[in-house]
């Protein structure tokens, strides 16, 4: 289908050459060596006036673009548009305007704009059926910078990946895990994904699950967490105050759920300090953290 709508702007470029060609030709086989001379020498001097107006027509529009893509960004820039989405935006004006520019130049050269506006819109056809995939990164990106579901800093999870947001382009995204590695996800999929936005809200809780045999006290193991947690400036008292209750009586073990909130970039510090304080102060009280036994019973 591609070949067909190329053939097709080729065939239209062809035949009009064609018949424009052999008139001239007819034209000039008639006519005697001083006025072919003198034809010839007058349409050089046509063409040349036109190539000069082609040019200088060509410099003011380019002068005019340059000054309409700084009108536009300047626009972009007061109604706050994502820096990704003015560049996409700015740069379309600008492919589209010179693609403007460059037709009336032909116009004034005396070439048939038609066909070639023909030929133009074959292959712009042809290269969206080419470049489909593409086209769904490109509605994605824009739905992405619209909409805003995150931003360059944010940490997110999608697509099976988790990281810090380094760039949002036009088709791309990409992402810096905590490890330092670059992970590149095409906007199509990632804007119809599932997407978890750990930086979307000032405020996190953090979770921990504590185990302690059975027999141990519970609420001297209750009031030993408040206190920890409690003494601690990062932890909040709104949305909520610290928690500490009695989760589960699994089958090796008592299971303690603590929960306190911190803002949001105080998560993975508050997480891993109280890991290792646990692990420490727990046993210093007098509990133990049960391994899973199992009992077999001889008959």
């Amino acid at each position: 289908m591609i070949f067909n709508l190329l053939q097709a702007g080729t065939e239209i470029i062809s035949d009009s050459t064609k018949v424009e060609l052999g008139e001239k030709l007819s034209e000039l086989a008639k006519m005697e060596p001083s006025e072919l001379v003198a034809t010839l020498g007058e349409s050089l001097v046509k063409f040349s006036l036109k190539v000069v107006v082609a040019l200088l027509i060509y410099a003011l529009g380019m002068f005019l673009i340059k000054r309409i893509k700084k009108a536009t960004n300047r626009i972009f820039e007061k109604r706050n548009v994502e820096i990704s989405l003015r560049k996409f935006l700015t740069s379309i004006i600008n492919v589209l305007l010179i693609i403007l520019l460059i037709v009336t130049i032909i116009g004034i050269l005396g070439i048939n704009t038609t066909s070639f506006a023909a030929l133009l819109a074959s292959g712009g056809v042809a290269i969206g059926l080419a470049v489909s995939g593409t086209m769904q990164n490109f509605a994605g990106g824009i739905m992405i910078l619209a909409f805003k579901p995150f931003k360059i800093g944010d940490y997110i999870e999608a697509q099976g990946y988790a990281g810090v947001v380094s760039d949002i382009s036009i088709t791309t995204t990409v992402l810096k895990t905590t490890d330092n590695k670059a992970i590149i996800l095409p906007n199509g999929s990632l804007s119809n994904g599932t997407i978890n936005n750990y930086s979307a809200c000032s405020k996190r809780r953090v979770d921990w699950k504590i185990s302690i045999s059975y027999g141990d006290d519970f609420e001297k193991a209750q009031k030993l967490l408040l206190e920890l947690l409690n003494s601690d400036k990062r932890v909040l008292s709104d949305p909520a105050p610290v928690q500490v209750v009695l989760g589960e009586m699994a089958d090796s073990a008592v299971v303690i759920y603590a929960r306190a909130w911190v803002n949001s970039g105080d998560y993975w510090d508050v997480y891993f300090d109280y890991n290792k304080k646990f692990y420490e102060i727990m046993p210093e009280n007098g509990f133990t953290f049960p391994f899973p036994q199992i009992q077999i019973h001889h008959s």
